[in-house]
């Protein structure tokens, strides 16, 4: 006779919930930005363990809590290949010149009349260059704020302007790692994630500018390129830089346009960027790949190391030299690590039926769209403050609502795109959270200090609410397409 299931109380199903936000708070407090390099994936573990404890006294076998487990991990294959992929793109974008040109024309467009609106552009383009916030803000932003600095403005308004663009960037990035989390823990594909983000992140976005242009217009910006001048020497001086190399990134646009799938179409626009290195940076070739002479084998040792590790360029200033910076395929596994991780929680908490028992407290609060939009934000919000980290609040919101947005007939974009909109921009605005905290010290500017000017961070949660109660940009399935997709997943 088989043993019997008891359905778990809502207190039981909680459990490793608050035992994973109590050891991440404590992560956070004691490795600080390192809660990331392994800590937090060692949380995740024991946390599952614990859940799988729960879910054996309610009377689940270990060997169904491990095919749930498997069956977690290999719905996470996708975005993992995608990321390692990602990461190789980063590299030979950077051997090439690609990114250094992006950063090179996008530091131009600061008019020094519309400083904070040019601020928040310009990091907005270098983060969908990077496709980091972290790093746009450490970098370009340190340098933005000493420019605002000089003309008078407060460093609350400089730095809501810097974290809005950098994590607008960050958000439409297809080189964000939070960008494939969320589709990934959503059930979509990256791209059209990334298309479908655009119904709420494009108006966040006009309105976070003209906001900042009616605050700067009435100030005085004398001086800016005079201050980002060294930084486009540099540039220039180090990279042959010619709008000849947004060839690739158009390349890459078009398969996307096209609808080709992300596996390829990365694939295609990383070696495109290894063969534009190739022909418009022979220096840098040499010098990553620290041989002389024979050209081919320089080239073939840069172009391996630039897709598999980490590489710098170096050039005579300090601020150019840390941008100028990627750790290919092999700075991605953490975050490889991290996914891995939290699906093997998912997976417990899913295949237990503890993960449902509290979705299903929160859907009672849920009578339409809106409701469920609002249900998720809020939910990503909670792990933010709770649980200190962006990639769980994207991760166990996801696992949480994924099969009841598929029941009501909204397609996995529209969750995924409420991830981003509740886990990722959220997630700076909280002082403890590892984004927060990280981006106060860098900056040297309180989180409660921009937090009032980062408005494309507050704006967006509320964005993506107002257009799931208006049912503007919801994408739902067509009469018996969600049944067969329900198939295919049993």
């Amino acid at each position: 006779m088989a043993k019997s299931t008891r359905r778990p109380r809502l207190i039981e199903a909680f459990i490793p919930v608050i035992f994973l936000t109590a050891l991440i708070s404590v992560n956070v407090f004691i490795f600080g930005d390192d809660a990331l390099a392994g800590s937090n994936q060692i949380v995740l573990i024991l946390s599952a363990a614990l859940a799988a404890i729960v879910a054996i006294r309610l009377g689940h076998k270990w060997s169904d809590l491990h095919t749930g487990i498997i069956k977690s991990i290999g719905s996470a294959m996708s975005a993992i290949l995608i990321l390692l992929l990602i990461g190789s793109l980063a590299g030979t974008w950077l051997l090439s010149g690609i990114v250094p040109a992006m950063i090179y024309y996008g530091l131009q467009i600061l008019n020094p009349t519309i400083f904070l609106v040019a601020a928040c552009v310009v990091s907005a383009i270098v983060s969908l260059a990077t496709g980091s916030s972290w790093s746009t803000v450490a970098t370009l932003g340190v340098a933005l704020l000493g420019i605002g600095r000089t003309l008078g403005i407060p460093d609350g308004i400089i730095g809501g302007a810097i974290i809005s663009g950098a994590y607008f960037g960050d958000k439409m990035s297809p080189l964000s790692d939070t960008t494939n989390l969320a589709p990934a823990m959503a059930g979509t594909d990256l791209f059209t994630h990334i298309r479908y983000l655009m119904w709420t992140t494009v108006p966040t976005m006009i309105i976070t500018l003209i906001i900042f242009l009616i605050m700067g217009l009435t100030r005085s910006q004398d001086g800016v390129l005079q201050d980002i001048q060294p930084v486009l020497t540099a540039i220039d001086g180090t990279f042959n830089i010619n709008p000849w190399l947004f060839i690739v990134p158009a390349l890459v646009i078009t398969l996307i346009i096209r609808k080709v799938p992300a596996l390829p179409a990365l694939l295609t626009g990383s070696l495109a960027g290894a063969l534009f290195a190739l022909v418009f940076q022979p220096h840098i070739i040499y010098e990553v790949s620290g041989l002389d002479g024979n050209f081919l084998r320089a080239a073939y040792v840069a172009t391996m190391k630039a897709m598999y590790t980490d590489i710098a360029i170096t050039t005579d200033h300090a601020m150019v030299n840390s941008l100028l910076t990627t750790g290919g395929m092999s700075g991605m596994l953490n975050t490889v690590w991290l996914i891995i991780c939290a699906m093997i929680f998912g997976g417990v908490m899913e295949s237990s039926g503890l993960l449902r028992r509290i979705t299903e407290s929160v859907i009672k609060l849920v009578h339409n769209t809106g409701s469920l939009v609002a249900a998720t934000v809020g939910t990503c919000v909670f792990f933010n403050v709770t649980a200190s980290d962006q990639y769980l609040a994207i991760v166990v919101p996801g696992r949480m609502f994924a099969d009841t947005y598929r029941k009501r007939g909204l397609k996995p974009e529209n969750l995924s795109r409420t991830l981003e909109s509740g886990g990722t921009v959220t997630s700076v605005l909280v002082p403890w959270n590892t984004c927060g905290a990280t981006q106060a010290t860098v900056l040297g500017v309180s989180t409660l200090t921009f937090l009032p000017y980062a408005f494309f961070n507050l704006i967006s949660p509320f964005m993506t609410i107002l257009l799931a109660y208006l049912n503007i940009g919801i994408s739902r399935f067509k009469k018996g397409e969600n049944a067969k997709r329900e198939v295919k997943t049993e």
